[in-house]
């Protein structure tokens, strides 16, 4: 796992100042602290940091190929690198190294852009050629690993593995786009759609771009999609079986490396599940390590433990306290842009203990997208029956009046707390979920922006992401379009955003075996009732691993990798609260009521309501502000 830049004059073949090169790496020096390099030619620029994984002497970049015509930058691995360097001697290849680096360029030379869809792997590389004068850009499938992307004023296009290398050239303009916070606000993280600052993009998932020297800026080209439209018929013997041949070659493919490695194990069913087939291949004790909690009812590092035993793991733990809020700014500036996943926290600390002992670590991630793992899932799969029995013209008057006069009671027992369910079938199903997933609704929101605020967002609305793409989804039922939106934003967004930028925040390469694409593709086919099962999600996969696992971690209810901020908010942390509505930050912005942010600290304070989320937002907003230095 590395860390990529470079620069690519789309008008004139300008030279390009390797120093210039070599500061925007040595801004995401963490990604790569094993080796650095820098390559200029007229009109462009490429550099590397490296973090030794595969052929830990070889493979130094940025990569000639064997005739010198193309460069390479690339971060990420390919996992079936040994299979297509075959294939590509017997075709005429010659290799010098014994990496996967060298191997996507051969492939680029064969098969042009359609190298892509044979690369089973996590990447984002670019590719110069110096005979057509084009750069290459892509991006894995599910978005694994980032690319971010700006048009400069002198006619270039800079790309960089994080923002913070972006914001290292100078001519970048560092101006905030307003409705990054209106995505920010709603879904706590700016979305791959979109980027913090004005004039930056990311390559999408599963998309590349083609750069050719005196031609305008292309629109980058999809070239991997997930289709939920058809659906796997055979009965539950046979997809389990096919099920349990893909996890294992999935886990077995992610654990080739020249370095030790291990894996996360919260003790839930996915990371339980890794282990497992981890276990059952390696020679050696499996290196495991937990993050627990001061909140007891938080806390699951006792099943960690417990899968540890059973499966004979040489296994670490280590406990997260308030004392780790000390720790924000440092987390903020991970990030570059505002992330609010709370679970961020334990999951840096998680890092941390697994790079004491190993330098690959592998997760659970992507199981919950993939086989409709979510609580939200079952809401949404319960409301759609609903929906599909009460007609618009009804449901929307009874159940919105129903909704706008719920309390929201943040306080009560969850079966209480209906007013999101009650809008959400007031809504058709696309609309319901941008809901349900959203951090904060739109009449919250509302409530907290100030009126010049309201004037720069316009009629932009963040909802409008999720609901196009869910009509637009190749899918025939609302799960299947939930998941369809899940894969396509939650995932890249949210989830692994967090995992990458704190895996290489500690110099750790984090390899997510249940995201491989011949796996998900798989799950995207299966029926509904194999997907979920009344209340049950992941309903095919808790029933093939049953021969590993016990059945009250298979079936105990989901916990997911929760942050106790609201306690924190109203214990050792109500102060940094308090001083939300005050914040400096924030107040020089002037895009919220400052009166309204300090209603929502006191509400939560005083335990009139539960805003842990929305002030962890807003907390992380004001230090991301602070060091990106905007207003």
């Amino acid at each position: 796992m590395c860390g990529i830049a470079g620069i690519f004059h789309l008008e004139t073949a300008k030279p390009v100042d390797p120093l210039r090169i070599e500061r925007m790496c040595d801004a995401i020096a963490h990604r790569g602290p094993d080796g650095q390099g820098v390559w200029t030619a007229p009109g462009v620029g490429l550099g590397h940091r490296r973090l030794s994984i595969i052929d830990v002497a070889g493979s130094p970049q940025p990569m000639a190929s064997s005739d010198d015509r193309t460069m390479l930058v690339f971060n990420g691995e390919i996992y079936n690198y040994r299979e297509l360097r075959q294939e590509l001697r017997v075709l005429g290849a010659v290799f010098q190294t014994d990496g996967d680096s060298e191997v996507i360029l051969a492939a680029w030379q064969k098969w042009g852009p359609e190298c892509l869809s044979r690369l089973n792997g996590i990447f984002a590389f670019a590719i110069y050629d110096l005979d057509a004068r084009t750069l290459f850009l892509a991006r894995d499938r599910f978005g694994v690993k980032p690319l971010f992307l700006a048009e400069l004023s002198d006619g270039s296009v800079a790309f960089a593995s994080e923002l913070k290398a972006l914001t290292a050239h100078p001519l970048l303009r560092r101006e905030i786009d307003p409705l990054s916070i209106e995505d920010f606000l709603t879904w706590g993280y700016v979305p791959d759609a979109r980027s913090i600052l004005k004039g930056v993009t990311k390559l999408p998932a599963g998309h590349s771009l083609l750069l050719r020297y005196g031609s305008p800026m292309p629109t980058p080209r999809q070239w991997w999609d997930i289709s939920f439209a058809d659906r796997r018929k055979g009965n539950f013997e046979d997809l389990e079986a096919e099920l349990l041949h893909l996890l294992r070659e999935a886990v077995a493919s992610r654990m080739v490396a020249d370095v030790p490695l291990g894996a996360f194990l919260s003790g839930g069913v996915d990371s339980s599940s890794v282990v497992a087939l981890m276990a059952e291949v390696s020679s050696a004790p499996v290196k495991t390590c937990s993050i627990g909690f001061d909140v007891a009812s938080l806390d699951e590092s006792a099943y960690a433990r417990r899968i540890a035993e059973r499966f004979g793991t040489e296994h670490r733990e280590r406990l997260v306290s308030p004392d780790d809020f000390e720790a924000v700014d440092t987390l903020a500036s991970i990030f570059d842009e505002p992330f609010a996943d709370a679970s961020a926290l334990p999951t840096w600390r998680v890092c941390q203990l697994a790079r004491e002992s190993v330098t690959v670590a592998l997760s659970g991630d992507g199981a919950d997208e993939a086989f409709a793992g979510y609580r939200r899932h079952v809401f949404q799969h319960g409301e759609d029956r609903l929906r599909s029995v009460l007609p618009a013209m009804l449901r929307r008057p009874v159940f919105g009046t129903l909704g706008a006069l719920y309390p929201k009671a943040d306080w009560a027992p969850r079966s209480l707390r209906a007013k999101t369910t009650l809008l959400s079938l007031a809504a058709d199903s696309a609309e319901g979920y941008a809901r349900a997933i959203s951090v904060t609704g739109p009449e919250h929101r509302n409530a907290l922006y100030s009126a010049d605020f309201k004037r720069l967002r316009g009629d932009y609305r963040a909802e409008t992401l999720v609901t196009e793409l869910m009509r637009g989804a190749p899918a025939r039922s609302g799960l299947d379009r939930a998941q369809y939106a899940d894969l396509k934003v939650w995932l890249p967004g949210d989830i692994l955003t967090k995992v990458d930028r704190v895996s290489m925040a500690v110099g750790l390469e984090a390899r997510e075996p249940l995201l491989d694409h011949r796996l998900v593709e798989f799950a995207a086919t299966l029926p509904e009732a194999v997907r979920l099962r009344g209340k049950q999600g992941k309903w095919l996969m808790k029933r093939t691993m049953r021969r590993y696992l016990p059945d009250d971690v298979l079936y105990r209810p989901k916990q997911g990798f929760v942050t106790p901020i609201d306690e924190w908010f109203r214990g050792p942390l109500a102060s940094a609260a308090g001083s939300i509505g005050t914040s400096a930050a924030l107040a020089r912005t002037g895009w919220f009521d400052p009166r309204s942010l300090s209603k929502v600290a006191e509400a939560h304070i005083q335990g009139r309501a539960n805003n842990s989320r929305l002030l962890w937002q807003l907390l992380m907003l004001d230090r991301s502000l602070e060091g990106l230095g905007v207003s």
